[in-house]
């Protein structure tokens, strides 16, 4: 038996009852639960009350009745304030009044399930039906109305978040160049010798700062990828020497985390047509995603390849992988498995929705395959594989509407 109850008190009494005579007692805390149980597994009895959240019992049995394989399931209102003759109309099979009598309860189940049927004339049937079509119709309306103005406002919320991003990019960017030149000129030490241990706090400090950049960076990209303003400035470019330029900013990341770094990277010129840079920073965004969730100890891999009528880098790790439920959502900007601020991975989630806009820019695009089953420089990935791919001519970019 499926209950449809909201009340977890009345929900154990039911159980208790039915239970006890034999009964096995499935149970939902809203109509739309309710309806999405009935359906995955069809019961052989359905006791719902009238007065529940998501759809009220009148819609349930209503909705119902509209499946074939439900149609001749016993459907029984269980209620306090409902009425009689309005559940027999809009397909209940019959009405039990709460409190419920605990020692001729599961009894009159068994009569419902050997086909007992309370019965009301046709004429009030209809009336009783026409009448409570009119209520859903309202109700209907109602709901339509909340949407909308729920709709409206998120709308606005996203318009207003789109811009802050911009405006505190476009802000906190201004001073960060300043700031990235005149650390720069330290540690080459241009302004005057340096002691070590100075050498050593400013390399500290110009790897935070260049952190800092690239977080700003991604702020700004995202903000072009929402609104539609990102551009490609379009060149000849080598392929691969994209592919070996990531090798090395990767190589010392991958020796502070005790990352071991492989590639299949052609020793000659690629030569393609698009936004060079711009390739480099979105195959950096995959490459950096990898060497954060690969276990220290493991590996990671960049390989080149020729496919059709452009180039894929795969990138792959050895890693745990991602749930395939997670794969489309790990694309999305923001998106985060573990968003919550005790996460062990940083990051603000919007690395792999840069990389795979800036790949369908460049008449490519960007999937994951988890598990892997990538077999780069002589190693086995059996975590992630990324996916990036690039036509060898980019299409030219579409003029402003």
């Amino acid at each position: 038996m499926l209950h449809i109850e909201d009340d977890p008190a009345n929900r154990l009494l039911v159980r208790k009852i039915l239970t006890g005579a034999g009964f096995e007692v499935l149970e939902a805390g809203d109509g739309l639960e309710g309806v999405r149980m009935a359906r995955a597994q069809p019961p052989d009895l359905v006791l719902v009350d009238l007065n529940i959240p998501g759809l009220n019992g009148y819609e349930v049995t209503l909705r119902l009745r509209g499946e074939p394989q439900l149609c001749d399931v016993p459907i029984v209102a269980i209620t306090a304030e409902g009425d009689r003759s309005t559940s027999l109309a809009v397909g209940c099979d019959g009405f039990v009044q709460k409190p419920i009598n605990a020692r001729t309860f599961a009894a009159t189940m068994r009569g419902f399930l050997r086909g007992r049927r309370e019965e009301m004339p046709p004429d009030e049937a209809d009336d009783r039906l026409r009448a409570q079509s009119q209520r859903i119709v309202a109700r209907l309306e109602a709901k339509v109305a909340e949407l909308s103005e729920a709709n409206a406002r998120l709308l606005e919320a996203n318009r207003a978040r789109t811009a802050f991003y911009r405006n505190v990019s476009h802000e906190l960017a201004t001073p960060m160049t300043p700031i990235v030149g005149y650390v720069k000129l330290l540690v080459d030490e241009e302004l005057g010798e340096l002691s070590e241990s100075q050498r050593k706090a400013l390399r500290s400090m110009q790897e935070c700062v260049g952190r800092l950049r690239g977080i700003i960076d991604n702020l700004l990209d995202v903000t072009g990828l929402e609104t539609g303003t990102m551009r490609f400035i379009h060149a000849d470019y080598d392929v691969a020497g994209v592919a070996r330029r990531v090798i090395r900013m990767a190589e010392s990341r991958c020796t502070e985390r005790g990352l071991r770094l492989v590639q299949e990277v052609p020793d000659r010129r690629m030569m393609a047509w698009g936004d060079g840079e711009r390739v480099a920073r979105g195959l950096w965004q995959v490459m950096d995603n990898a060497m954060k969730f690969a276990p220290s100890g493991s590996a990671v891999a960049l390989r080149l390849s020729r496919v059709g009528a452009g180039y894929e880098f795969c990138v792959a790790d050895q890693g745990p992988g991602i749930d395939k439920a997670l794969l489309d959502r790990v694309l999305e900007p923001f998106y985060q498995a573990d968003g919550s601020p005790t996460r062990q991975y940083g990051g603000v989630g919007v690395g792999l929705a840069i990389a795979r806009r800036v790949a369908v820019g460049h008449g490519g695009d960007l999937r994951l395959k988890s598990p892997s089953a990538e077999r780069i420089a002589g190693l086995e990935f059996t975590g992630t594989s990324c996916h990036f791919t690039v036509a060898e001519r980019a299409p030219a970019a579409r003029p402003p509407a």
